[in-house]
């Protein structure tokens, strides 16, 4: 749990509102699909140790009033980092395709983000522009606001936050350099125009990778469902050098990638077919 949610969790307990966020979290899951919602047809790469027992709420799930749900436009923690950010439309659009393949129906985005951005006229911007930091209170205002609205005008009965957030991993040793994190398994990306990777390349250091960490909340702020899921290695081997890694220039360009990381940041929710987990 990050210092963000904990602290968010106790904020919330203090002023009970809707118990939201509730022991917000990665943990374990139980497997259970929406009735009459198809599995998905994204195919995993076989067991990996590193996948997520993501969290399930099954009677909360069964308590939802229907299939309709809608993308929040804003992450559930803090801001995502600049070149990630640039991405998230075109990921959210990726977990729109998804949802829809699996039998949710998605309202537009602007449902949400209308609702949000005339909150923020009246409680304030909640994130800091310096900092990125997170006013705690603004933010819990402002969430309970459009929620509020929500229930009034729409149909909506479900909300679900999308967060690209970027972790430490690193290669394994060995002729075959892979590395594996939440779920997936990703091999070095080159760029640049030298002539490729020197002898002398450290393979130990850490390389920066984005993954897909969703929150799903009924309308009372309950979370339903909870989960993370890999997409891709945002660092590459610089040839130049031969000697470093670098930012990728084509950062969350792989639909496939994308696509793998959010079945499994999704499932059991959504069943993801040959999901990498331990049997």
């Amino acid at each position: 749990m990050t210092a963000w949610h904990h602290q968010i969790l106790t904020t919330l307990r203090q002023t009970r509102v809707s118990h939201f966020l509730r022991s917000i979290g990665v943990a374990t899951g139980i497997a259970l699909g929406l009735s009459g919602c198809g599995a998905s047809p994204t195919v995993g790469g076989g067991y990996n140790a590193t996948t997520p027992n993501n969290i399930f709420e099954k009677a909360l799930f069964e308590q939802l009033d229907s299939n309709v749900v809608v993308i929040a436009s804003v992450n559930l923690g803090g801001p995502s980092r600049n070149y990630l950010k640039k991405r998230e439309a075109f990921v959210d659009a990726r977990v729109q395709e998804y949802l829809e393949s699996a039998g949710y129906d998605v309202r537009p985005q602007r449902e949400f983000s209308q609702r949000w951005n005339n909150a923020v006229l009246i409680y304030g911007d909640p994130i800091d522009p310096t900092t990125g930091r997170v006013n705690q209170k603004s933010f819990i205002q402002i969430v309970q606001a459009v929620k509020d609205q929500l229930v009034e005008q729409t149909d909506i009965s479900s909300i679900i936050f999308t967060d690209i957030i970027e972790k430490d991993v690193y290669y394994e040793t060995g002729l075959n350099r892979v590395t594996r994190f939440d779920g997936v398994t990703r091999k070095p990306a080159i760029q640049g125009a030298g002539s490729g990777v020197t002898s002398e390349f450290d393979w130990s250091r850490e390389v920066a990778a984005a993954s897909m960490r969703v929150a799903w909340f009924n309308m009372n702020l309950e979370r339903v469902f909870s989960g993370e899921g890999g997409m891709e290695v945002t660092d590459a081997v610089d040839t130049r050098s031969g000697t470093a890694f670098v930012r990728r220039r084509d950062v969350l360009e792989n639909e496939n990638q994308i696509d793998e990381g959010l079945a499994i940041a999704f499932h059991p929710i959504i069943p993801m077919r040959n999901w990498p987990g331990n049997p």
